[in-house]
């Protein structure tokens, strides 16, 4: 089994909170983590996709009253919304003898949908996103295998790269005709599909949602609500651009990633590795797959943005530590990367504190103009440690 980088966080906020919300799209390891999480503390699991779980919660402020000196482990509980003004009763009920590690939630879905789905427990819960696997976790030696196949544990751990594909593909399907149809509003699979794919195609360009619109025969607001969508389901990143006082003209919009680089390459069916270096997106796939290790290695804190004038100066990543220190990071595939001027404008212009360019090798050395290069687990490495 692959130690997860989140599992020793998850402990901590369950020392600290009485309610852990621990989310991530389905098929992360979840449930594993949790798992050994229960190994660790007396605990009681309720699936929620379980007829004979969700019985057992008819009456569920008497059914979890009963597990008072338990662990509770609701998992996918966006599919139970009525229970969070039961779980915030039993929590304030509790505060005097139990203060923390009563409830670990399981969900499929943002922060956002969860609170929009049930009563808030602000105050009272703690979040924490396991995303796929990482560069961290799987070390750097297969970083191009992560790549290709993506993070999702079933995906990178299939025998073979017709397994890994199969299991992709029907991944996209469950999500595409079962999953998001019992979340939201009816959406048609094969329309969201084809948004799904354009947004791929796109994979690392600012959102054109007019473009969108006319490709689809759809209007704008159709647009907005079918990538809020897959930004309430993790599946898709909307990264903010960076606003300085540089008196320049600035580009508003967001990027959008899809999260997973596997997903990526199986919406376009790109099957190996080769099958994605003769692509187009072969540039914005790794842009994306740096991107997330980045982010998923970073601590909880770290605000992250990409800047764009007008006229053309980027700079692909900017990080926002805390205490607002700021770290520039450029993204390149290859061995030896050329740097934009660009690059150069936007780093006079927003002045970080730290300039690296992640690219394809492994060795770390400084570039010139206080710039570093350096391979993506370096990185990742230095972020986990801040």
């Amino acid at each position: 089994m692959i130690p997860r980088q989140k599992s020793q966080l998850v402990g901590a906020r369950l020392d600290q909170f009485p309610a852990v919300a621990l989310l991530g799209p389905r098929q992360t390891g979840k449930t594993t983590l949790a798992a050994l999480v229960a190994e660790e503390r007396a605990s009681t699991y309720i699936d929620l996709e379980n007829a004979a779980d969700r019985e057992k919660l008819a009456d569920a402020a008497l059914y979890l009253s009963g597990h008072a000196e338990e662990l509770v482990i609701l998992d996918e509980v966006q599919r139970a919304p009525e229970l969070f003004q039961t779980l915030r009763g039993l929590i304030d009920k509790e505060r005097r003898n139990i203060r923390a590690g009563r409830f670990l939630l399981l969900g499929s879905a943002s922060i956002d949908l969860l609170r929009q789905s049930g009563e808030s427990l602000a105050g009272r819960i703690a979040y924490v996103e396991l995303e796929p696997f990482n560069v961290l976790e799987v070390g750097d030696d297969v970083s191009e295998t992560l790549w290709v196949r993506g993070g999702f544990p079933d995906s990178f751990l299939a025998g073979s790269e017709e397994a890994s594909v199969v299991w992709r593909e029907n991944f996209i399907r469950t999500y595409l005709e079962r999953d998001i149809p019992q979340l939201g509003p009816r959406v048609p699979a094969e329309t969201l599909r084809r948004f799904w794919t354009m947004l791929v195609h796109r994979q690392g360009g600012v959102l054109n949602a007019a473009q969108l619109a006319r490709s689809l025969a759809v209007d704008g607001k159709t647009i907005a609500r079918y990538l809020d969508l897959l930004v309430d389901l993790l599946l898709v990143r909307r990264l903010p651009p960076f606003h300085a006082n540089v008196g320049k003209r600035l580009v508003k919009s967001p990027k959008i990633y899809v999260r997973d680089s596997g997903i990526v390459h199986a919406l376009l069916g790109l099957d190996d590795r080769e099958a994605v270096l003769g692509h187009p997106v072969a540039g914005g796939s790794w842009e994306g797959f740096v991107l997330e290790n980045l982010l998923g290695a970073a601590p909880e804190r770290v605000k992250p943005w990409f800047y764009r004038t007008a006229a053309g100066a980027e700079i692909d990543l900017v990080l926002e530590l805390p205490g607002g220190e700021l770290w520039a990071v450029e993204i390149k595939r290859g061995l030896a990367p050329k740097l934009d001027k660009g690059f150069h404008h936007a780093r006079r212009d927003i002045n970080p504190k730290r300039s690296f360019v992640v690219y394809s090798g492994t060795e770390r050395y400084p570039r010139g103009d206080a710039v570093e290069m350096i391979g993506l687990g370096e990185l990742a490495s230095l972020l986990a440690s801040i």
